[in-house]
């Protein structure tokens, strides 16, 4: 008998966002880069999973900035390694 926890609802969470196919080729084609050049987050991390995100997934995560007003960051989602 637990509670459940939205770890999406945290004050210290930012958004998370599943990006679409076109998004993510317009991202790629703005930076110049490719897919296996952005950073990683795993595929178990609670907020990837809390939004459904699956391996190849790319997640943008936006968070409020004192300097920039508002800070986009890009992951790729991938599995994590078996130790």
């Amino acid at each position: 008998m637990g509670t459940t926890l939205d770890v999406l609802n945290h004050e210290m969470v930012p958004d998370h966002q599943i990006m679409g196919e076109e998004e993510v080729a317009d991202l790629l084609a703005t930076y110049h880069i490719s897919l296996e050049q952005l950073p990683k987050m795993y595929h178990d991390d609670p907020a990837a999973k809390a939004i459904g995100g699956d391996v190849g997934n790319v997640i943008r995560i936006t968070r409020d900035s004192r300097t920039a007003g508002r800070a986009e960051a890009y992951r790729l989602v991938v599995k994590r390694p078996k130790k």
